[in-house]
């Protein structure tokens, strides 16, 4: 077990702070103990190795498993005058964009969203093998990690290079010690046999792990694959993560080809019967479509900085209800960041305030809750050091949320009750040796785009 000593423990729910030692228990159902190192009734601990044993007070066995052993650590982390909390989780990522960042331009300069996807994205998404999948999963794995992010909700495209690419990310993603909720994501834009290539990865993945059936967007998904999609979440019990109304053209394709909007669409289909569908973004929908989003157990994404980027309009929850998480988009792995911009460009655009931000930003933990999904449990925790030159309590925690924590201040990552960040570096595998192999494959991704 690890031991966090002398800490301040802030509950992600309450807010509530406690000064307080915390017994982790490692493993994905591993609990937490809270224990007071000065109480008269202290419970004896044992340190790994160590014959001694130390006083600790008696609590609640991790997962109320009968009586209390007598605990024996493997590693105590000084805590004094650190913060403790639980650790964050991304709702809507792409790890596959992980190697863009410097790349060439695009072939051409795009005017539109439309042509941002046919110039940069698909070109992208179709030059990837295997080895710049792993890469990409490895670099963003590593990112959310030092950013105190521990579970990610990620949309994966590789159209050429599909078959095993969801299990090579989920490996990433766990020797980092990150814990992933995956989807392929299905389209017709590449053709059908494509399409259905898309559908074998995904059931071939869920026949093995947790997941969802991931689809682009409406506008590149046909009749038939769309079917095909909610049969395969009606069989697995999962949901569909997808794109929905990110750009106007989304919405205009849908009404020329079908004679409805986006989301009436989607749900004749039957993909917002799913408690465990996401609909990411969410910009342009009209009054029925919000009222029907409302009255299904499906979740939205909010992904601001993603929007701002391609100047495709403002996230508005009007009407959408209380499912609302945030994501990045694949913008970058930083969670904090993603809440900030959320707030500083949304209260000009939408009904959000300190309090909401803050739900928004913890939303996806109910998400992963309330649908059984594993590895989000309690025994995954930050320790931040956080040097406030104002007083930092449950009644002003939402300001220092906003304007003061910043995931530089994180020092230590725990997940599923595993030290994975130490002092701000990893301790699963090599940083050095993730950096160099994806500057490698950064270039073989670069090339092969301009060709």
């Amino acid at each position: 077990m690890l031991l966090l000593k002398n800490g301040t423990f802030i509950d992600w729910q309450t807010l509530e702070f406690t000064s307080v030692d915390i017994l982790v228990e490692e493993g994905p159902d591993g609990g937490l103990r809270f224990v007071n190192p000065l109480a008269p009734d202290a419970l004896p601990v044992r340190l790994a190795g160590s014959p001694g044993k130390s006083p600790l007070t008696p609590g609640p066995s991790p997962g109320g498993r009968g009586e209390n052993p007598v605990p024996e650590i493997q590693r105590i982390i000084d805590c004094s005058g650190k913060f403790i909390t639980k650790s964050f989780a991304n709702a809507h990522h792409h790890a596959y964009s992980a190697l863009a960042r410097g790349m060439n331009p695009p072939k051409k300069d795009p005017q539109n969203f439309s042509e941002i996807l046919q110039y940069i994205w698909w070109t992208l998404d179709k030059s990837l093998d295997r080895e710049i999948i792993r890469s990409s999963a490895l670099v963003t794995a590593m990112a959310c990690a030092k950013n105190g992010v521990t579970f990610v909700i990620d949309h994966h495209a590789s159209p050429f290079a599909i078959d095993g690419s969801l299990e090579i990310i989920a490996e990433a993603f766990e020797a980092v010690g990150v814990n992933p909720l995956l989807c392929y994501e299905i389209s017709d834009r590449d053709g059908l046999e494509i399409a259905e290539k898309g559908l074998n990865e995904t059931a071939a993945y869920l026949s093995k792990r947790e997941g969802v059936v991931g689809l682009h967007a409406s506008f590149t998904v046909g009749e038939k694959t769309l079917k095909q999609a909610v049969d395969m979440a009606e069989r697995t019990h999962s949901g569909i993560h997808v794109h929905v109304a990110e750009d106007l053209l989304d919405e205009k394709h849908c009404e020329q080809h079908y004679r409805k909007r986006v989301i009436e669409r989607l749900s004749d289909a039957g993909v917002l019967k799913f408690p465990k569908s996401i609909l990411a973004h969410c910009l342009h929908l009209n009054e029925q479509e919000r009222k029907l989003v409302h009255d299904s157990p499906a979740w939205v994404v909010e992904n601001m900085e993603s929007n701002l980027n391609n100047s495709v309009g403002f996230f508005n929850s009007d009407g959408l209800g209380q499912r609302i998480m945030l994501g990045t988009d694949g913008m970058h792995s930083d969670m904090l960041r993603s809440a900030k911009a959320a707030f500083f460009a949304g209260h000009n655009f939408d009904a959000i305030d300190y309090h909401e931000t803050y739900r928004r930003f913890r939303n996806i933990h109910n998400y992963l809750a309330s649908n059984n999904f594993s590895g989000d449990g309690e025994n995954n925790l930050i320790v931040f050091d956080y040097d406030t030159p104002t007083p930092f309590n449950t009644g002003n925690f939402s300001g220092h949320f906003l304007f003061g924590l910043e995931s530089k201040q994180i020092i230590h990552v725990v997940a599923n009750g595993k030290l994975i960040v130490e002092n701000h570096r990893l301790t699963t595998l090599d940083e050095n040796t993730i950096l160099e192999m994806s500057r490698k494959q950064s270039l073989r991704l670069w090339s092969r785009m301009d060709k």
